[in-house]
């Protein structure tokens, strides 16, 4: 592997890819408040039903974790998002009147399926390493987000309807996790990584931010 660290290589082996997660026009009219509701709000409710099976993952990551470090990273990033994002899309659907059990009970629609289904089966059938980068573009990718439309003099300011949701992800707490996912990164391909492997783990990330792709342009659909 190069002698940059694990992350900013399968980012910058997948950039067209990268560029089109990051900037995808859904994210853009979130930036600019422009998003219409019903495509925000089916979005929201599929990424209530992706975090559910991303908490099954890392309760996956705890159950093949080595050592008692790698056990408290999966623990703390499972507690961030059951408690902490899962949260706020109750708040925000709850402003709609459904009830969590209700957002529990919605059907998958078919990028949720591709997309979660990838990264358990990418954890079942190889090790950790496989898993957590299968795992780092939504977890790492939502920082980059919220830290480009923070950042982004086009994002609307004021009265922007899902100024919760940017804040969130470019706020302090958020970054902490994305950062800590990104030195979990390091050990795991200190420990388990090799020459032998970087194209597997680049086909994977490559994978995991297509499926992000398609999990954005589901929600632009319903608009």
């Amino acid at each position: 592997m190069p002698s940059t660290s694990l992350f900013e290589h399968l980012k910058a082996a997948c950039t067209w890819e990268w560029d089109r997660y990051i900037r995808h026009e859904f994210v853009r009219q979130v930036g600019q408040g422009s998003l219409p509701e019903t495509a925000f709000r089916h979005y929201l409710q599929q990424d209530y039903l992706f975090l559910l099976h991303f908490a099954r993952a890392y309760a996956l990551a705890g159950y093949k974790a080595e050592t008692l470090a790698d056990m408290r990273a999966a623990a703390a990033t499972f507690s961030a998002l059951v408690d902490t994002e899962m949260t706020l899309h109750v708040r925000y659907c709850g402003a709609w009147g459904l009830t969590e059990a209700e957002m529990e009970a919605l059907p998958e629609d078919g990028p949720t399926i591709a997309y979660t289904r990838f990264v358990l089966d990418r954890g079942m059938a190889g090790d950790l390493l496989d898993l957590h980068v299968a795992l780092a573009p939504c977890v790492i990718g939502y920082a980059e987000i919220g830290r480009w439309l923070a950042a982004d003099p086009a994002t609307m300011r004021d009265g922007n309807p899902y100024a919760d949701w940017i804040d969130m992800y470019a706020g302090a707490d958020y970054q902490q996790v994305a950062a800590a996912a990104i030195g979990n990164l390091e050990s795991l391909m200190a420990r388990r990584g090799g020459e032998n492997r970087a194209d597997s783990l680049v086909r994977t990330f490559r994978s995991a931010t297509e499926l992000e792709v398609a999990f954005w342009q589901m929600g632009l659909d319903r608009a």
